[in-house]
């Protein structure tokens, strides 16, 4: 691959979702395997640190982002490139304390927002990046808070500018590969997905066709 495939790719998160035909290292190879280079492993029913070690390796393998939702002891122990926190999990800045006291390098934290507001607090705690959402009601995710559609995306990334707030932000939340031109075009920089890979017939080319409609929908 080349740098500007690598790019592309780490702008498309994939966060695990097990189904009926496939594990959740499953899905990372298949999403690897099709060019996608950040995974997240979310498991609903606790995470596996047999599972976390598996994937860990196999995105080292990748050069791809791995990412461990929200457990900050198990992101570090396996190696993880990042851990993303939902707003009811370790607060941002605790989780970079504990990160900083491992003494780990370019250890990333995700932190989930809703708003201007939840963003904010992220950025004061030392959050790395926003994963914001949803973008529409999506079965993937319990206890949904309100949906922001393509206007609440652009009317937070203004307020972002305004503030001087540059975090990279990734919309969530039912995506689709028809709904990323609107949704770049508003100032995000990338795109996480579950359900419309995972659950697709083809989540190899599911997630081609994903980049290729991130990489037509970025500036000349």
């Amino acid at each position: 691959m080349t740098n500007q495939d690598i790019e592309i790719g780490r702008r498309l998160m994939l966060i695990t979702h097990r189904t009926g035909r496939y594990t959740e290292y499953d899905e990372a190879e298949m999403f690897l395997q099709g060019g996608g280079r950040w995974v997240q492993l979310r498991m609903k029913q606790g995470l596996d640190p047999v599972m976390a070690d598996r994937i860990a390796a196999l995105c080292r393998t990748y050069g791809a982002v791995f990412c461990i939702d929200d457990d900050v002891s198990l992101a570090l122990s396996c190696s993880a490139s990042a851990v993303h926190l939902g707003k009811n999990d370790m607060p941002v800045g605790q989780a970079k304390e504990r990160a900083d006291a491992a003494h780990v390098g370019a250890f990333m934290i995700g932190a989930t927002a809703n708003s201007f507001e939840d963003i904010r607090e992220a950025a004061h705690q030392g959050a790395s990046y926003i994963g914001l959402g949803p973008f529409r009601f999506t079965q993937t995710k319990q206890k949904l808070s309100p949906v922001l559609g393509v206007e609440g995306y652009k009317h937070i990334l203004m307020q972002c500018a305004t503030e001087g707030i540059g975090l990279p932000v990734y919309a969530i939340g039912g995506i689709t590969e028809k709904d990323v031109p609107a949704l770049m075009a508003t100032g995000i920089a990338g795109i996480a997905v579950s359900g419309a890979i995972v659950q697709s017939d083809d989540p190899i080319g599911k997630t081609r066709m994903f980049l290729d409609s991130i990489a037509s929908s970025l500036p000349e």
